[in-house]
């Protein structure tokens, strides 16, 4: 679940869709969640999560969502391969009880979900429960933004997944059209309030600019380098290496002693997964982000701190002008199982991660990026962004438009745009207002919307 500052929604914006969610959201129950950017799909998700029983899974398509959801990698939950999954991949579970005790399943940042794994999923469930409705008859609630990271899908993979499907998006599984999905998208924005950003926003979503936008982007045009912005804003960059070439410059920087904090990692959580370094070095003075929420509501995944200091294990930070002593935290991979007693599902604790909750903070990548408010965002363009939805993720970091900064002027090719990501066929709209669209999946298909 991508961590936002929008804890606490006014429940009349979407107290209407929650209570059509809640009544069963249509004839099957299955619901696509969606909206842009800062629209409050997290708290909403949470929400359903709370409604939805104890019955209830919760997915996601990588380990660090997963994590970020409190629940598990769909990969090892249905234990598919990391490849094309074949018709040959899908078998008896072992674990077929827990299976036909599911109710509700909810699957999180499901833009990156491709169709192969939709397929496998709904053929997974119609066989562990001997139940041959679409997804076995488990209410499926799908959330993520279309918009956003796309699935991963390369070379010949992508030709067998066109071939096969139609295209590599979650929504030409078959099992998706077959499950009468409804559509509840989220359009009221809690992370910006001008409209001057917004529009820019959403002319970002469409791939068109207008001479107004392609204005106040050139107004955005730092004369500065990553390294020199870096001092100032937080550096959001296409590429790995470059983010850790700008932290590391940075630290170098700094005057005095580094201090080296490992982490304690115990049980089954692979390095992918890992929230922040392993070995991670810090100085008085250096910028971090908290990583972890605090329970008693002094900062959120996301906030940035100054390093002031180092007591054992522990790290003084100076947040908001209040000193905060930050402890190790742990991150824990679940794993669900049946309570044989109960008969209910329960998630065990398969791996832990236990580092202090910091990260360096001159520069994040994009993809990490993601689900983030910034009030300060320096975009590195490097050499240019390369997967569809990465500009607009990195734009809608910005909490304002005074508050960002890009290295270069917006290219075409920067905006990299796929339009099949929208080719789910028509809908026949059930209600829709200035705050969200309540809509079914028509019938028909081949419409672009």
């Amino acid at each position: 679940m991508q961590t936002s500052d929008t804890n606490t929604l006014p429940d009349t914006v979407y107290a209407a869709p929650a209570e059509w969610v809640a009544r069963g959201a249509g004839a099957q129950g299955n619901l696509f969640l969606t909206g842009r950017a800062g629209t409050g799909k997290t708290t909403m998700l949470r929400r359903f999560l709370a409604e939805a029983g104890e019955n209830t899974v919760v997915l996601a398509p990588t380990g660090v969502a997963a994590m970020n959801a409190g629940g598990q990698t769909i990969h090892s939950f249905f234990k598919f391969p990391p490849r094309l999954i074949e018709e040959a991949d899908i078998k008896r579970l072992r674990g077929a009880r827990l299976i036909k005790a599911i109710e509700t399943m909810i699957i999180d940042e499901i833009s990156m979900v491709r169709a192969d794994m939709l397929d496998a999923i709904d053929k997974s469930l119609q066989l562990n429960r001997g139940n041959k409705r679409p997804f076995g008859g488990v209410r499926m609630i799908l959330s993520g933004d279309l918009h956003q990271l796309p699935p991963v899908a390369r070379g010949e993979e992508a030709e067998i997944l066109n071939e096969r499907y139609g295209g590599h998006y979650f929504f030409n599984a078959p099992g998706f059209k077959q499950a009468e999905f409804a559509l509840l998208a989220l359009k009221h924005v809690f992370r910006q309030e001008d409209p001057r950003f917004l529009a820019l926003l959403g002319a970002m979503r469409q791939g068109r600019l207008a001479p107004t936008d392609e204005r106040l982007l050139q107004g955005a045009v730092s004369g500065r380098t990553a390294v020199e912005a870096s001092e100032t804003h937080v550096v959001l960059t296409p590429n790995n290496a470059n983010a850790f070439r700008i932290n590391q410059a940075r630290l170098a920087d700094l005057p005095g002693k580094s201090h080296e904090f490992e982490a304690n990692v115990q049980g089954q959580f692979d390095e992918k997964s890992f929230p922040t370094e392993a070995d991670l070095e810090l100085k008085k003075g250096a910028r971090v982000m908290l990583i972890k929420n605090d329970p008693e509501g002094r900062w959120v995944n996301g906030s940035l701190a100054t390093v002031e200091g180092f007591k054992g294990d522990n790290v003084w930070v100076e947040l908001d002008g209040h000193i905060h002593e930050i402890e190790p935290a742990a991150w824990e991979k679940y794993k669900y199982t049946l309570d044989p007693e109960t008969k209910k599902v329960s998630r065990e604790v398969v791996g832990t991660f236990k580092q202090v909750p910091l990260r360096l903070a001159y520069a994040v990548t994009i993809h990490k990026a993601q689900g983030l408010t910034l009030d300060k965002v320096f975009i590195d363009f490097d050499r240019g962004m390369f997967a569809h939805g990465q500009a607009y993720v990195a734009f809608s970091r910005a909490r304002t438009l005074e508050g960002l900064e890009i290295s270069r002027t917006l290219r075409p090719r920067d905006m990299v745009i796929d339009r099949n990501a929208f080719a789910f066929g028509k809908l026949e709209t059930v209600e829709e207002t200035d705050a969200y669209l309540l809509a079914k999946f028509a019938k028909e298909d081949g419409v672009l919307i």
